[in-house]
């Protein structure tokens, strides 16, 4: 049976209690029989989970939100240190706890498989969550996204298997200690915290320390920077490595994959015989992914073919490629794909998907720091759709960064041979993209940010 409620956390009050990663640790503390408790900008359907499960939700933020008798206050990295609340609970002198502890306190006792990388994670560990869930072994998990219901992000099981994503952005993942973790890609991103690719393989380097003695590491053998960080962890002490991928010297290779519309067929060689799965969401990508899901299970004493028929209970995850419906004979679909080889992937998938339907996408760049450093290359990504509107900057944590703007992805899309356009606001995005769609054609909205509450909009724009 699973463990109880962690030392001091009986009352906890979050900070920022609505964000994907936030919101699940809050939950399994409400499940758990904790006096649950936080604040958020603004209202969502993530707030009225958490209420469903006897949660306190406030929004906005305010110091009078945070009751005295607290336990513990819990933050991401993106809290500032002038949040109102933070300031009120070093006033009070209640326990400031970051939000990586809190999910590594919830791990004590349990077996861990933490998934790690720079693009995956979110896929990688709900189809893992589902795959065990199928298979009985009702399992604990975190997930930075919703499976195809609002607010499953996050369940406290009562098996001894606790699955979560482990984020490097802000090298919190060194604080877990799994028995199976997960390098789906090793590259260079969130510039504000790493300076170069060295900095970034030092703390993977650490992650993978961080897997209990005769755990196991399963990484990628196709994507490089995953490939030297193999190099680099073969000999740390009493690890496990298993390698996967479409490679000749996988361990667990990847022998077809085989698009059937919005689904793939994968077959993979494992001890000299063909194993052959579905995974529900169509590219080489994800179906990577399936095949890192698969080897990790494998990893934790479960057959094989067990998990290969399991897999397919999978059916998608908010925002990773999601339907969000059809109209005028236009499908929209929902991508959460914000770095450059994140898109490459999705459009690479929706391109085997499409057939000779055009692919049209509505783009809005995340962060001043990322559009600096790989703007030129998420332009170069746009390419591969038939056309593109591009929107403004979306901000989330950061400051604008003068000089830096959307104009840097269009230009460099245009120099890569792109159709693409700009948006001044999202009223005329909608009409652009709504505008030049005909039927057939695939539109996705694409980003980290507010993009996603377009697909509606667009849906009605086309209904007219």
């Amino acid at each position: 049976m699973a463990p109880g409620l962690p030392t001091a956390m009986d009352r906890p009050h979050f900070i920022g209690i609505g964000g994907a990663g936030m919101s699940g640790i809050a939950k399994i503390l409400a499940q758990r029989g904790a006096e649950v408790a936080g604040s958020d900008a603004r209202d969502s359907a993530t707030a009225d989970s958490l209420r469903a499960l006897g949660a306190t939700v406030h929004i906005g933020h305010d110091a009078a939100h945070l009751a005295s008798d607290a336990s513990c206050v819990v933050v991401s990295s993106a809290i500032r240190a002038d949040n109102p609340e933070l300031a009120r609970a070093t006033e009070l002198g209640i326990p400031v706890v970051h939000r990586s502890d809190a999910l590594a306190a919830l791990m004590g006792g349990l077996r861990p498989i933490a998934v790690a990388g720079t693009h995956g994670k979110t896929t990688t560990t709900s189809m893992l969550a589902v795959t065990l869930a199928a298979l009985g072994l009702d399992p604990s998990y975190a997930i930075g996204g919703d499976l195809d219901v609002p607010g499953s992000n996050a369940l406290h099981g009562a098996g001894d298997i606790f699955v979560a994503e482990a984020d490097e952005s802000d090298r919190s993942f060194h604080k877990y200690a799994p028995e199976v973790a997960i390098v789906l890609n090793v590259e260079l991103d969130h510039h504000a915290n790493y300076a170069s690719m060295d900095e970034i393989y030092e703390s993977f380097e650490i992650f993978a320390g961080k897997v209990v003695p005769g755990g196991t590491l399963v990484i990628s053998a196709d994507q490089a920077g995953a490939v030297e960080l193999t190099k680099r962890v073969r000999d740390l002490g009493e690890l496990k490595v298993v390698t996967y991928g479409e490679s000749e010297d996988a361990d667990l290779r990847i022998h077809k994959i085989t698009a059937r519309g919005l689904t793939s067929e994968v077959t993979v060689l494992l001890d000299g015989k063909l194993l052959t799965f579905t995974v529900s969401v169509p590219g080489r990508h994800y179906a990577g992914n399936a095949v890192a899901a698969l080897a990790a299970g494998i990893a934790l004493g479960i057959p094989s073919r067990n998990l290969a028929g399991a897999l397919k209970s999978y059916t998608g995850v908010k925002r990773r490629l999601q339907l969000k419906g059809e109209a005028a004979g236009v499908q929209v679909i929902d991508s959460y794909a914000h770095h450059p080889t994140e898109m490459t992937a999705d459009l690479e998938a929706m391109r085997s998907a499409a057939g000779e339907s055009r692919i049209l996408v509505l783009f809005q760049p995340h962060l001043f720091s990322r559009t600096q450093e790989l703007g030129t290359e998420m332009g170069q990504a746009l390419a591969l759709a038939d056309s593109s509107v591009v929107l403004d900057i979306y901000p989330a944590r950061e400051d604008p960064i003068p000089g830096i703007t959307s104009t840097l992805i269009i230009d460099a899309a245009r120099a890569a041979g792109a159709e693409v356009r700009a948006a001044g606001d999202k009223d005329e995005a909608v009409r652009e993209i709504a505008g030049m769609a005909k039927p057939g054609d695939l539109v996705l909205t694409m980003g980290a940010g507010d993009v996603t509450d377009l697909g509606p909009r667009i849906l009605a724009d086309l209904s007219k």
